[in-house]
């Protein structure tokens, strides 16, 4: 009977060690190369106001003329509702400028760090709520 307690103990602690990293892993920003800032400038595609995280497509033209569609990964819609951000802020058709932090493998899904709009007003990921 200990015996059979003791591998199940075991098999729960397991358990917990196992999920604990996946969690860690997932809030990670390993994938992302956070000593790179770059911008672009394009239109939005589509905003998703989603858990756990935000996301924002930018079509945007590159240097032979065709349109490639980057993945902005945000914040969650209630850390950005905190910071005055709604559903509407940003809408498709759109045209921002995006200062961002690329993926370390190179591909076009890419760390949201703020937009600019053509009238100057910048949106920010970062800071304060608006309410502090």
């Amino acid at each position: 009977m200990r015996g059979l307690i003791a591998v199940g103990l075991f098999a729960v602690a397991l358990g917990i060690m196992s999920t604990a990293s996946t969690v860690s892993a997932h809030h990670s920003f390993a994938a992302f190369n956070i000593t790179t800032e770059k911008t672009i400038s394009g239109t939005v595609k589509q905003v998703d106001w989603t858990n756990p995280h935000t996301w924002i497509w930018l079509e945007v033209t590159n240097s032979q003329g065709s349109v490639e569609t980057f993945a902005f990964e945000g914040m969650s819609p209630n850390y950005l509702a905190r910071r005055g951000w709604s559903k509407s802020t940003l809408k498709p058709g759109d045209k921002i400028s995006v200062t961002f932090r690329p993926m370390r493998d190179g591909s076009n899904g890419v760390m949201f760090m703020n937009a600019k709009r053509p009238t100057g007003e910048v949106l920010t990921m970062t800071g304060l709520p608006i309410d502090q």
